[in-house]
Parts: C-alpha cells; structure tokens; sequence
C-alpha cells in the first residue's frame, strides 16, 4: 500500500491526525497542562485511541507518528490491530530522531537527531515492529539544507529498497530554510529516477515562506502535508493573531488557522494535533464548508520574518 490515496481527498480526509503531542508527556504545545491532566503512559494510550478513534468516525485517514514521538507508534499500531475496520487509514512514521526524554516533561534533552544510516537501520526496524506492514510513508525527520540525508548515497539506496517495496518515501522539513531543503530533495534521485515522493513541513499563517517550494512540490506529484498549521498553539489561543477575525465571523481561531491552510490547492493534508476530541470537532470544522472570509485577506499581514518565526518557536518551552 502507498500514498497514493492521499491524492485528490476532499472535506474531512484533508485533515489528518499527528500523534506528536499525544505519544508523550512533554510537547511545545500550549495549554497540555489543562488539556492533559494524565500524562502517564497508560493515560496518554487511552487519550491517543480516544481521539483516534473520534477522528476515524468523523472520516480522518491519514494517521502521522515518529520515533521520537515517545510511545506514538506503539499507540497508534495498538489501535490499528484492534480496529480492523480502519484497514483504509494511510499511515505515516518518521525517522532521524531518537526519544530521549525518559518520559519526563523536564527532561534536559527531549530528542536527538541523526540523519546517518545506522539510526536508519535501527529506527526502521523499530518502526516496523510496531506498525508492521501499515506502514505508507517513512519521511525523514526535519531535514535542514545541511542534512546528509540530501547528499547520502548509501542512505538514498536504503531508502530506494523501502520504496521499492511499496513505501513511499519523503522528508519532514523545518527551520528557516524550510525552501531550500524541499528543493534540494526535488533534485535527489537513485538511478536516473526520483527518490523522494512526500513532504510535511511548517506551514501557516505566520509562517509561510515554504509555500511557493511546496507548491512546487505538489506539481511533481509529492504528497505535501502540512504540520504545525496553529504555530505550536500560538493561533489556536482565544488571545492570539487570529482573535479579531475570529471574533467577527464567530469561526473558532483553530478553525481559520486551518481553513487558511486547506485553501492553498496544493496541500494534500494539513494535521491536526489535537489531544481532545472538542479540539478535534473544532480542527474539523475547518474541512466542513467553511472558508476564510473575504476580509481573511488581511490575515497576510501576520506573517513573519523565518528567522524571526523559528527563534520565537525555539523558545518555547515543553510543557
């Protein structure tokens, strides 16, 4: 099975369901103290199938984890094996990242990144024991331009062997240059054929820099999921950028911050990270008939330098 259904999806199936900030107790998420009292692992394995499970009846079908996602993937293979009517759900994991925050919000150091074939043997062996043949599309995690997964020619024939068994293949991007690492992955092929088919970067409306190369990447057939839509909580907040326009059309600010996403043609799937089913109902809305307004149009004037994006993002504290 691959990717290929995520192409062409229409209402609800443009959103899907990123385990990010359910699979482990700490996240850069506002509001998890509130919105997660229980953050122990049997807590967070029935919150994870509660909303998966909301989300599936609701026609979510496009499900995101990652190795570094605390138990994500163990979560989501759990519900998998014991829901078999969702056998149609696309499935998405990445790689690059190792957990190392011992399940702990104050963990010193919550994840470390290696872009170099041996943590892609291992995590892809780990990733398979947990989702097994589920799997439909393995992306690398945040490549940056200066990532070996760019350059790497063993790395790029591992990573053909597991394409050419049905799994497509991309990358997740983040950072300034969100731009530059998609293009440079367009231009990556083994064997006179193109390696990557998939990409899920930060994309919203404070930071939009990447579109005009994910755009470019929707041209060339590659699935573009779009992660991170509500800046980390930033534009989910009754406070935050998208209060004014939220308070004149009565549309929920989770709900704009998505819409304004879903109305670029070239999203194939934008993610909702909730971690209640209201915020789920409310993220959905999104899909449901309603557009941002035309006086949305002001929403432009939100955006922020990259630079200026990222290291507010960095400062952010897991909570």
């Amino acid at each position: 099975m691959t990717a290929d259904r995520l192409h062409g999806v229409r209402g609800v199936a443009r959103i899907g369901l990123g385990l990010a900030a359910l699979g482990r107790p700490g996240y850069i998420d506002l509001g998890r103290d509130r919105d997660l009292p229980d953050r122990s692992a049997e807590g967070l394995r029935r919150r994870s199938h509660a909303v998966l499970d909301a989300a599936w009846d609701a026609g979510v079908r496009y499900f995101d984890a990652a190795r570094s996602y605390g138990r994500a993937e163990e979560f989501l293979g759990g519900w998998l094996a014991a829901r078999p009517a969702a056998a149609g759900a696309v499935v998405g994991s990445k790689w690059g990242y190792t957990y190392t925050g011992g399940w702990r919000v104050d963990a010193e150091v919550h994840e470390v990144k290696d872009h170099g074939t041996a943590v892609y043997d291992r995590q892809v062996a780990e990733t398979r024991a947990l989702l097994g043949d589920r799997l439909d599309l393995y992306l690398v995690h945040s490549v940056t331009p200066d990532s070996p997964a760019l350059t790497d020619r063993a790395l790029h024939e591992r990573l053909a062997r597991l394409a050419a068994e049905g799994v497509t293949v991309g990358l997740s991007t983040s950072g300034p240059r969100q731009a530059d690492a998609v293009r440079a992955a367009l231009a990556v092929e083994v064997d006179g054929r193109p390696l990557f088919g998939a990409v899920q970067a930060t994309y919203n409306v404070l930071e939009p820099s990447a579109g005009d190369a994910l755009a470019q990447a929707g041209a060339a057939g590659w699935a573009v999921v779009v992660k991170e839509a509500m800046a980390n909580g930033r534009l989910a907040v009754p406070d935050g950028p998208l209060a004014p326009l939220a308070g004149r059309t009565g549309l929920a600010p989770d709900t704009l911050a998505l819409a304004w996403v879903l109305a670029r043609p070239w999203v194939t799937v934008v993610l909702s990270g909730a971690v209640t089913t209201g915020q789920l109902a409310s993220n959905l809305a999104a899909a449901g008939g309603e557009r941002v307004p035309a006086d949305g149009a002001d929403l432009a004037g939100l955006a922020e330098s990259a630079d200026g994006y990222w290291r507010h993002r960095a400062s952010l504290p897991w909570t």
